[in-house]
């Protein structure tokens, strides 16, 4: 007799800098979306597909929500909102080292219009001593009825297993909506500037970061069978700038180097990477401009 096969899409949210891009990459086994102690790192939602023998889920990680600051801001908090209502699960990811905040009540707010089994996932849980774990869960339980909750390591994996497993039961008998070797739905050139931009975000001081934005000008693969990338960094300020390609060019070399490695471990292939440095004041707020880098909520 054939087993039945089930497939779901499920939403990962959280406030920012709770693990959920370690989460996805651990579970997917590869590094797709990007990783940094700085806040507000993911902007677009990623899909990370996780297929099986008799089941296939697809993982959405939504940005941090957070109140917006600006028309990026409001774009990304719109995009997680609206996915809450089209999946089959949620995960709703915590950061035990940080505790309660007055975030995850804003986010407890927006699930209490949300139709969906919701799963209280406490990441980071090597940083904390087990004892400090128990009153933890009881503040997040007294607060909201969760399906099931889960302390985890997204870092090492610690009771991750479990929780797939928690998931896949939970999901509906369906299709396999992508074929096996599948890991995500982001074109590489997305990829690409995402590693660009974690390794802005790693290597750049705190003045950076959410002011920078990576488009990939050329992509092309040469007779060689190397492939060849141009990449603008943009920033919003000549300052930026001046740290961003560093002392005689040490920073931006430095950008250049590590990216190039998690880009040939992508594409399996030598690259050679050639990055340039932009200043396009104020691009955040500005609509043409978020549209030209990808941020366009009509996809939503």
């Amino acid at each position: 007799m054939h087993n039945t096969f089930k497939s779901g899409f499920i939403a990962i949210i959280g406030r920012p800098n709770t693990g959920k891009s370690t989460f996805l990459n651990y579970v997917i086994g590869q590094k797709i979306a990007i990783m940094s102690e700085k806040r507000q790192t993911t902007r677009n939602r990623i899909q990370g597909v996780m297929t099986n023998a008799d089941s296939q889920l697809v993982f959405i990680d939504t940005p941090g929500i957070h109140k917006p600051k600006h028309r990026l801001g409001d774009f990304m908090v719109k995009s997680a909102e609206d996915t809450l209502n089209e999946v089959d699960a949620i995960l709703f990811m915590v950061n035990a080292e940080e505790g309660y905040g007055k975030g995850d009540q804003y986010i407890m707010d927006l699930l209490q219009k949300v139709n969906r089994p919701v799963f209280l996932v406490i990441n980071k849980i090597d940083r904390v001593h087990p004892d400090e774990l128990l009153p933890f869960i009881d503040t997040y339980r007294d607060k909201y009825h969760f399906e099931a909750i889960f302390p985890i390591s997204a870092l090492y994996g610690n009771n991750v297993t479990h929780l797939i497993e928690e998931l896949q039961s939970h999901m509906p008998e369906g299709p396999q909506y992508y074929p096996d070797d599948y890991v995500t739905d982001h074109p590489e050139r997305f990829i690409i500037s995402e590693l660009i931009r974690e390794k802005v975000l790693q290597l750049t001081s705190e003045e950076v970061p959410h002011s920078i934005a990576v488009v990939i000008e050329n992509l092309e693969e040469r007779d060689s069978g190397a492939v060849f990338v141009q990449a603008s960094i943009m920033t919003e300020r000549k300052t930026q700038k001046g740290i961003i390609i560093g002392n005689q060019g040490t920073m931006l070399k430095n950008i250049g180097q590590r990216a190039r490695e998690d880009i040939e471990a992508l594409l399996g292939s030598k690259v050679y990477l050639d990055l340039w440095v932009k200043v396009q004041k104020d691009w955040r707020n500005r609509q043409s401009q978020l549209q030209e880098l990808g941020y366009r909520s009509d996809e939503y």
